[in-house]
């Protein structure tokens, strides 16, 4: 993970300075680990810099560090909507899981911003490493919404507590403990996972038992205690509590599929790991990401809410968000 300042520079937007554009993909890689959702966080940057503009020339001038002001304020705006996102999910439809995130080369279009042949910049997009993984944004949303914003800004983008604690307005021990807080829900909610080499086949082998409705191999694939959510956010129809064991998800998963004729599966790369895009018609109707491990899926996490799948719709390039 790049700091801020070393962020590659971008001149193709006219009224932003280099060192601005720059921070702003910084801003929108924490902002979507902070909020576990990428058009949350590109709403927060926007407020960012809606802050930043509104500032006079010489208040701006005065800032001695113009990257680290914004981390700060969109941080502090992350943290803000933590706390108010809490009391929304409440009232939420169902289970409510982090927003899906392709990889940046299987964008509806292709690669945002150039041709399929170019190199992806890793600063132009969400970099897709073990801390976008769904299953670690999962555990995120469990932690308190102070522990989760000492925790990814110390452990993932590394900055020292004591700039920690000037962000979030406590002392550098107390940020300190928060982090040390979160570190144990990862460490026990981490399991063992599978081989990198198995990961895809195994998705692969989970895909073509579903095309075939084999439920014998679709139970073989699941573990006996694996756990299947899904996410319509009251928008479109789902299961609305967790569906457990190996032969109850392979039932829901031939159901399904005998319900949606014409339903076309699709390896993709879902948060950085191997996982399932579902279209009907050519429209992206569900994304499913898996936690995998030994030979065997243990978690399935199914977003079908249309509010979510937006990336998956249409092009998206992160410098104009």
């Amino acid at each position: 993970m790049s700091n801020p300042s070393e962020s590659g520079h971008d001149r193709s937007e006219p009224g932003l300075s280099d060192a601005l554009v720059s921070e702003r993909r910084h801003l929108i890689n924490l902002g979507y680990r902070l909020l576990g959702s990428l058009s949350e966080a590109e709403d927060a940057v926007q407020e960012t810099y809606t802050r930043w503009y509104a500032m006079s020339r010489e208040r701006q001038e005065a800032i001695e560090s113009p990257g680290a002001w914004l981390t700060t304020v969109a941080t502090r705006i992350c943290l803000d909507q933590l706390g108010s996102a809490r009391v929304r999910r409440e009232s939420y439809v169902g289970a409510w899981i982090p927003e899906p995130l392709p990889d940046r080369t299987e964008w509806h279009g292709g690669p945002a911003g150039g041709s399929s042949s170019e190199p992806a910049d890793p600063a132009d997009r969400v970099t897709l490493d073990e801390s976008v993984s769904m299953a670690f944004l999962v555990v995120l949303e469990a932690m308190t919404p102070a522990e989760r914003v000492a925790f990814i800004l110390h452990d993932v983008f590394r900055y020292p507590f004591a700039e920690v604690a000037e962000i979030v307005g406590r002392t550098p021990a107390a940020c300190r403990q928060l982090a040390s807080s979160a570190r144990r829900r990862i460490r026990a909610e981490r399991a063992p996972a599978a081989a990198t080499g198995e990961q895809a086949a195994l998705v692969r082998n989970f895909k073509e038992a579903w095309e075939a409705k084999d439920i014998v191999a679709l139970v073989d694939l699941l573990d006996p205690d694996a756990t299947m959510v899904a996410d319509g956010g009251g928008l479109v129809g789902t299961v609305l509590r967790p569906v457990e064991g190996s032969e109850r998800i392979a039932e829901y998963l031939i159901h399904i599929a005998a319900k949606a004729p014409g339903l076309t599966l699709l390896e993709r790369t879902v948060n950085g790991r191997p996982g399932l895009v579902a279209q009907h018609s050519g429209v992206t109707v569900t994304v499913a990401a898996f936690e995998l491990t030994g030979r065997r899926v243990t978690r399935i996490w199914a977003v079908r809410n249309p509010e979510k799948l937006r990336p998956w719709t249409r092009g998206l390039d992160l410098r104009d968000a």
